[in-house]
């Protein structure tokens, strides 16, 4: 049975930190520059933005599974796969993989497996990351983070997944030990580019027989060896420009590397490498893959962020004083009631009068004609900014400016939230897109929400 890869969505987070400035900071030198996540992106966020848009490219049958690779989930332990498929609506099939860079391919290759035997007709794949590197280390130079999606499923499609090829050595190269916050660089490079990366990767190459025009996507430990690799096996090294905008992407960067491959016929290799493991997957291409020209312009977003910013959105520099806990704790009765119906943006509507009540657990009454008969449904993406405030003061772990926002939705509902960003580009009238962000951490435990993201004009 063939299995066919029928879209693809990408996110990149808002931030870009040229490797000069993190560089000279340490007395070193750097070039390019890496994408880092605001303080309100972490790779859920990401992963949410990347699976929406495949969905929205694909435009077919939902998917009835969720197969996750990050090598940093946001709860170390509990719910990170269910907040994930709660916020996309898709589920109740699949895994989360994590631990190491190669789990965005082997959520890819789980997912096939279960599309192969008939478990699911139609698979949602996301690969993310946001690689938190040690300070003053090379690897802080080349440490970025994005997110890419695919839709699988069977039938036809504008690709194949076609063959793969796994090998396995048990070999300490970058890792993050237990109670460790930060990613360690590799203690003796040399010594793993030549004993164990080169040797594990070309052989995972030449395993898959990949024709002499096809465009790789290769790993980058050290910012030279998918050079090194490309010499060897020939073809187009097609995750170079992906690396160029974003760094380094741990999980997601075998199937954000792919994606410059998906646009027109012909062979894609992507090669995972880490945590002991590599593997090679062949996509043949068909045709131009939905959502691949999208998710290239997708990768090109973000501002330029000092070395100190991308520090504090990190949580490495943090400023001292007192912070201000919230009253319910995160695994309270009420967070229960409605973290799901935060994460799926959800609203009440009335079955007698069509008011749309929001959220649903505060309005167990229609707000509008007082009736109890209520249906619960997704509320809509867009809409326009009814008033908004910009709070200058905030007590930590909130940053001043935060801008509040009443948005009129699309449907007619009426929501009140935070926007994304410090109020610039928000106005009475403002068009938004409602997208899920990270609210703040409270008690170790990361709180989500939807927010506000202003869309300039035509956007």
């Amino acid at each position: 049975m063939d299995v066919t890869l029928r879209a693809v969505g990408a996110a990149a987070p808002s931030l870009r930190v040229e490797a000069h400035d993190i560089a000279s900071a340490w007395g070193a030198r750097g070039r390019g520059s890496v994408a880092v996540c605001a303080a309100d992106e972490d790779p859920l966020t990401l992963a949410w933005s990347a699976a929406t848009d495949a969905l929205a490219a694909d435009g077919g049958d939902a998917p009835t599974g969720l197969w996750w690779g990050t090598t940093r989930p946001p709860f170390a332990e509990g719910p990170s796969w269910s907040y994930l498929a709660a916020a996309l609506g898709v589920g109740p099939e699949g895994a989360l993989f994590s631990g190491s860079p190669h789990a965005g391919v082997e959520a890819l290759l789980a997912a096939w497996d279960a599309v192969a035997a008939g478990t699911v007709h139609t698979a949602l794949v996301v690969a993310s990351d946001a690689l938190v590197p040690d300070l003053g280390s090379s690897f802080e130079r080349r440490a970025g983070a994005g997110a890419v999606a695919v839709v699988i499923g069977t039938g036809h499609g504008p690709a194949r997944l076609t063959t793969r090829t796994t090998r396995s050595r048990p070999a300490l190269d970058r890792y993050r030990g237990d109670l460790e916050s930060a990613t360690r660089d590799t203690y003796d490079p040399r010594a793993i580019r030549q004993l164990v990366f080169l040797p594990e990767v070309l052989a995972a190459a030449a395993d898959v027989a990949a024709p002499a025009d096809a465009t790789w996507s290769l790993p980058d430990p050290d910012g030279r060896l998918a050079a090194t690799v490309a010499e060897h096996v020939g073809g187009t090294d097609g995750s170079a420009e992906v690396r160029a905008a974003l760094g380094e992407t741990g999980a997601a960067a075998a199937l954000l590397g792919a994606i410059p491959g998906l646009r027109r016929p012909g062979t894609v290799v992507a090669v995972a490498h880490g945590g002991g493991r590599t593997t090679a997957v062949t996509i043949v291409v068909d045709g131009h893959v939905p959502g691949a020209d999208d998710a290239i312009a997708a990768l090109a977003s973000g501002r330029s962020a000092s070395y100190a910013e991308a520090l504090r959105s990190r949580g490495q520099l943090v400023a001292g004083g007192e912070s201000v806990a919230m009253g319910i704790p995160p695994g309270s009765a009420m967070f229960a009631r409605a973290t799901a119906e935060l994460l799926a943006f959800e609203g009440a509507r009335c079955v007698d009068c069509g008011v749309i009540n929001t959220p649903p657990s505060v309005h167990p009454a229609c707000t509008g004609c007082g009736g109890a008969k209520l249906e619960v449904i997704r509320l809509a993406r867009g809409g326009e900014v009814h008033t908004f405030v910009v709070n200058e003061t905030m007590p930590a772990p909130f940053v001043a400016p935060l801008p509040i926002v009443v948005v009129d939705l699309d449907d007619s509902a009426r929501v009140m939230t935070q926007a994304v960003g410090d109020g610039s580009g928000v106005d009475i009238g403002t068009r938004v897109r409602m997208v899920l962000r990270r609210y703040a951490i409270e008690r170790g435990a990361p709180v989500y929400g939807m927010k506000a993201l202003p869309l300039v004009a035509g956007g």
